[in-house]
């Protein structure tokens, strides 16, 4: 048992020790009033006790609250569907891999998703909630193939240099790191990556201190089936080429524009075609060093107060009888009695 005050030390000097001095005095002097005095002086002490507040110790927790904020870019444009993950997989089945593993890398770290198809949306703020991360992650499929407008990757740079310089300005001594998940495929329309000219990341590096570009897809490519919204994948069609006389589209990976990428925002670039480890872009980030001044270990006390709640409350209702039996009683002259 531990002793966790209800009122500041002072307080109860200040308050219950006079009370208690004053019961002990009147005690020892007034011999015909001993019981009374007994009494006041059991009150005294009882909420004396009450304020200091005894305690047990009802659980230990121990938990991690790390500093570190991690932001997913997270590409789900039409050829992140194609499959040639992990043999005949879609891409997006790498990036539910690789999410879940990173978000369990860095327990009790704050999460935001940022995903982009026809648009870049932030799907999901800084949150400490890793199981928002994971179930957004078992969900997330394709856009619809009927609203595909090609793929840019630098189409999500406004979006996470706002979250970016937001999570800066709130947070500056926080660490930030960004893991950027995509096929690299940049198309709008009809132009090809060679022709589109890219924004750069370049600015965002100094507001990035770790992460990595993870890049899914082969250089042989892979097929894709369209997304309407309802017809189950396995029913779907693939989509079609229709610059190549309507044959099944085929999608590349362009590792050459993520590389560029990572050396923008200063991170490493990792080729992901199976289902591996993320020990490899996650194990340089020091999580012991990070979460140092996070980590809690949070004992909760119970405060044990309601046997001198009782002891005190049993007290005051004798202490008012006795009073009310020492009031004087007279009959008036039609035999009522009458309290003085």
């Amino acid at each position: 048992m531990s002793l966790h005050p209800i009122w500041p030390l002072w307080a109860v000097l200040l308050v219950a020790l006079p009370l208690v001095l004053v019961c002990l005095v009147m005690l020892l002097r007034r011999k015909d009033r001993q019981i009374a005095w007994l009494r006041r002086l059991g009150i005294a002490l009882a909420v004396g006790v009450i304020a200091i507040g005894p305690s047990t110790m009802h659980t230990t927790a121990s938990t991690v609250q790390s500093n570190a904020e991690i932001f997913f870019v997270v590409d789900r444009t039409g050829s992140m569907a194609a499959e040639d993950y992990d043999g005949t997989s879609p891409r997006l089945d790498g990036v539910r891999h690789d999410l879940d593993a990173i978000v369990d890398a860095f327990p009790g770290a704050r999460y935001s998703i940022i995903a982009w198809d026809s648009q870049a949306t932030r799907q999901l703020p800084l949150t400490t909630d890793a199981r928002a991360v994971k179930s957004w992650a078992d969900t997330v499929r394709q856009e619809l193939t009927s609203f595909s407008t090609g793929s840019q990757v630098d189409r999500p740079l406004g979006a996470l240099s706002e979250a970016l310089a937001g999570a800066a300005e709130r947070n500056p001594s926080n660490v930030r790191l960004v893991y950027f998940l995509s096929d690299g495929e940049n198309t709008d329309g009809e132009q090809s990556s060679s022709s589109a000219q890219l924004e750069s990341f370049a600015p965002l590096a100094p507001l990035v201190d770790g992460g990595a570009v993870l890049g899914y897809g082969t250089t042989e490519g892979g097929r894709m089936k369209v997304w309407d919204g309802f017809t189950p994948t396995a029913d779907a069609p693939y989509i079609t080429d229709p610059t190549n006389g309507g044959a099944e589209a085929v999608s590349r990976i362009d590792e050459e524009t993520l590389r560029t990428i990572a050396e923008q925002l200063g991170v490493e670039y990792v080729h992901r075609i199976t289902p591996d480890t993320v020990e490899g872009f996650t194990s340089g980030i020091d999580v012991q060093e990070i979460s140092a001044d996070g980590r809690r270990e949070h004992v909760i006390y119970q405060p044990v107060v309601w046997p001198f709640a009782t002891l005190a409350l049993v007290l005051l209702v004798w202490e008012s009888f006795a009073i009310a039996r020492t009031f004087p009683v007279s009959r008036n002259r039609l035999g009522a009695v009458e309290v003085r």
